[in-house]
């Protein structure tokens, strides 16, 4: 295995006068690091190449290296008191619904185990799929007990396991919630007890794991929801546990010690103790909120309006929020800095990585007339891709031969670093959250994306900046997370807003900021494709998490479980805005309608809305034949990729001119879901009438405007012939008049 040499910010917008702090991990004895501004990643020779400019600073220089680890795994951590000190007599009870028993692994239900694995007690999953319980009285014998019935996945069940030392027993039940007709998975068992006295310890107690090191490695993480976890300090006799499952309320029975109810805080990371003594716990990790529980009626599907239905948590072992490593340098941003996308360049040996980050200007300040708003926000949810879907689908999409990115196979190295909302859990679950505190190694401007051969994301984003230096215009960068919490306030200091080129994850409040700027004559360049597409929630408590769930509509990676569409960090239906009303054609003009990867992209035809007066200062210098942007460096053409469409039904203006469309997609440029109702004749054979690229313009009030492409493959032709072709022209034409017109 090669050398390792990565990293993390701890943001991704910073301003002069702020800091931001590198964490840095590296087998290597020393490394190098540099700031550097990012100006064009493509190293494709038919391309202007490279481009990084070296930046001096009190930070670049030599760096001791260390090795730092992150851990995975979602759980509840309940710190140790003294109502759970010495507990000998006790009673554990849950719901649970697992969903990867039988893994080969231990899977902690709710413990509270020693760090020496010999003191302590444990109720768990065991490696073949049967409960068990466990008991340690700290002489390094541990007492195993299990059901000798394995559980079923995806089913609920009533579990519940006593002990007293006394009795000289250990008492287990696992129930199916389902009464099926030769039940072979229900159990109840009273089992000889040797142990005589539980150790006591001063570890966490833990819903969803057995045990947490001091340095972080967890164990026995468990997959699956757990719900309504109670625990007493005494053995429960077989009618108090029949009364608990019939959902007789805990604190009627004595010698309650905690009743931990996940329907309460839903929305934040508290999970919360209704029981005598308040043992409030912490979420680690993004376990899965807003889920449904074992009494979900499946007539309600909004959790805010029947919290009690959802009074469970859905844990992971490949969840992850934040890996925790400590800070490698920090550096503090002068005054005079351009604003722009750079990077902490790390160098070692062979081994070089970029961690990039955005330098904006000052808050409440501009330094240019236009903004160039980078999309962090698709950048998260694409987040450490692991392609899970590669081999199932790769067949289906090009003929061109795939090849992984080096990123991609270090990727698959780290399981650790967790994934991309485009991907699935060890359970086949859908990651609903994405957090930047952790490496993303697909958020680097070398890393060239599968389905393209070619940058994408972040990569691509800089054939945009590359030719804004080009032509000199004044500009500044700012992201999306900047949009998010500054609103309207922030685009209003600039004439004109251009989009990267896959603008597709946007929360309410950067939507109805867009939407001010624009009724005030704000100006957008939509220089992208697949834009405006999918609700997005920023978590109110952590700002580092994004969360999107997909709903059962739209182009999609995975399926939203019943019950489980509305956000539990804002409380809002997720899924399309399409869907919530809020169609990207209502914004743009256009709205997402197709996407392929395979073989030479086409360009742009004019249409008649190209000779429109209103729009003749956007073809100044353009033929009335000329295809536009047959030539790039993405896919070949400037409409590939994901491409956009005029639709009145959609909320497109009426007085929008479409101005030019492409044509001549093949076969494996397929439309978007959404659109599909049914499968037919015609989209077997690929004879759908929506396969294209539409390039739209109209006006918004108070002399604003609207200027949209339709493809994230756009800017990937802004450099060819050296910047003199016609999609450069065309875009200089609408930013110079957006700019330079009051």
């Amino acid at each position: 295995m090669p050398a390792e040499l990565t990293g993390y910010a701890n943001r991704f917008s910073v301003a002069a006068g702020e800091s931001i702090r590198f964490m840095v991990s590296t087998d290597l004895p020393n490394y190098q690091a540099d700031i550097v501004r990012l100006i064009h990643a493509d190293n494709n020779p038919a391309g202007p190449g490279f481009k990084e400019e070296v930046i001096g600073t009190p930070v670049s220089g030599q760096y001791v290296g260390r090795k730092q680890i992150a851990h995975s795994g979602s759980y509840v951590r309940v710190e140790n008191s003294a109502p759970l000190a010495g507990l000998q007599s006790l009673t554990i009870q849950a719901w649970i619904y697992p969903t990867t028993p039988g893994n080969g692994k231990f899977q902690g239900i709710l413990s509270k185990w020693s760090q020496d694995r010999s003191a302590g007690y444990a109720l768990a999953i065991a490696e073949n799929g049967e409960l068990a319980f466990w008991l340690g009285d700290g002489s390094g014998q541990v007492e195993r007990h299990s059901s000798g019935s394995a559980l079923r996945s995806h089913e609920w069940y009533f579990v519940a396991a006593s002990y007293a030392p006394d009795r000289a027993d250990v008492v287990l039940y696992h129930i199916p919630l389902s009464n099926w007709p030769l039940e072979d998975s229900s159990a109840t068992l009273v089992l000889d007890a040797q142990t005589r006295q539980i150790a006591a310890n001063d570890a966490p107690l833990l819903i969803g794991a057995a045990f947490v090191d001091p340095d972080g490695v967890i164990g026995g993480p468990f997959n699956g929801k757990i719900d309504r976890p109670r625990l007493f300090s005494r053995a429960l006799g077989h009618a108090e546990i029949e009364a608990l499952r019939a959902g007789t309320a805990p604190d009627t029975i004595e010698n309650l010690l905690a009743a931990w109810d996940f329907a309460a805080d839903i929305m934040s990371s508290k999970v919360t103790d209704s029981g005598p003594h308040k043992l409030h716990g912490k979420a680690i990790n993004m376990p899965m909120r807003a889920v449904t529980g074992y009494n979900w009626t499946a007539t309600e599907f909004d959790f805010k309006v029947a919290p009690q239905q959802y009074g469970a948590i859905c844990f992971h072992e490949d969840d992850l929020e934040d890996a925790r490593w400590e800070p490698s340098f920090e550096w503090t941003l002068p005054d005079g800095l351009k604003s722009g996308l750079y990077a902490a360049r790390l160098r070692a040996g062979d081994q070089v990585d970029h961690i990039p980050f955005v330098v904006r200007p000052r808050r409440g300040t501009a330094t240019g007339r236009a903004a160039f708003l980078l999309p962090t926000m698709t950048y998260l949810a694409y987040a450490n891709d692991r392609m899970r879907s590669f081999d199932e689908h790769a067949a289906g999409i090009t003929s061109r031969k795939i090849e992984k990115d080096p990123l991609d196979l270090y990727l698959a190295e780290h399981p650790e670093f967790a994934a991309s909302i485009y991907d699935i859990h060890t359970d086949r679950s859908g990651y609903c959250y994405s957090s930047r505190l952790r490496p993303i190694v697909s958020l680097r401007p070398t890393y060239r994306s599968w389905v393209t051969g070619a940058p994408r994301h972040l990569a691509a984003d800089l054939y945009m900046i590359d030719w804004l230096e080009n032509k000199g215009f004044d500009y500044d960068v700012l992201t999306d997370e900047d949009l998010h919490f500054e609103g309207e306030a922030l685009l209003g200091q600039y004439k004109a807003v251009i989009t990267g080129s896959h603008p597709e994850y946007w929360t309410t409040p950067m939507l109805t900021a867009l939407e001010g700027y624009l009724s005030h004559g704000g100006r957008l360049m939509y220089l992208g494709g697949n834009g405006f597409y999918w609700v997005t929630s920023v978590d109110p408590e952590r700002p580092h998490i994004i969360e999107v769930r997909r709903g059962i509509g739209g182009t999609r990676a995975w399926n939203s479980a019943p019950g489980e569409a509305y956000h539990s960090t804002t409380g809002e239906m997720g899924g399309l805005w399409r869907h919530r009303g809020k169609a990207p054609n209502q914004i743009a003009g256009i709205g997402f309608t197709a996407q392929g990867w395979n073989g030479q992209a086409p360009g742009y035809t004019r249409q008649a809305g190209s000779f429109d007066p209103r729009a003749a200062f956007i073809f100044n210098g353009i033929g009335a034949d000329e295809i536009i942007g047959n030539f790039g460096l993405v896919l070949g053409g400037a409409a590939g990729d994901e491409l956009d469409r005029m639709d009145a039904l959609l909320g497109t203006p009426p007085h929008a001119l479409l101005l030019a469309r492409s044509s001549g997609h093949d076969r494996f440029v397929l439309p978007c879901i959404e659109d599909v109702t049914e499968i037919s004749g015609g989209l077997v054979k690929g004879q759908i009438s929506t396969i294209h690229a539409d390039m739209v313009y109209f006006e918004t009030p108070n002399d604003g405007a609207v200027f949209s492409v339709g493809s994230i493959s756009w800017s990937g032709s802004l450099s060819h012939n050296h910047y003199d072709n016609n999609v450069s022209r065309v875009t200089e034409n609408v930013l110079r008049r957006f700019v330079e017109t009051e």
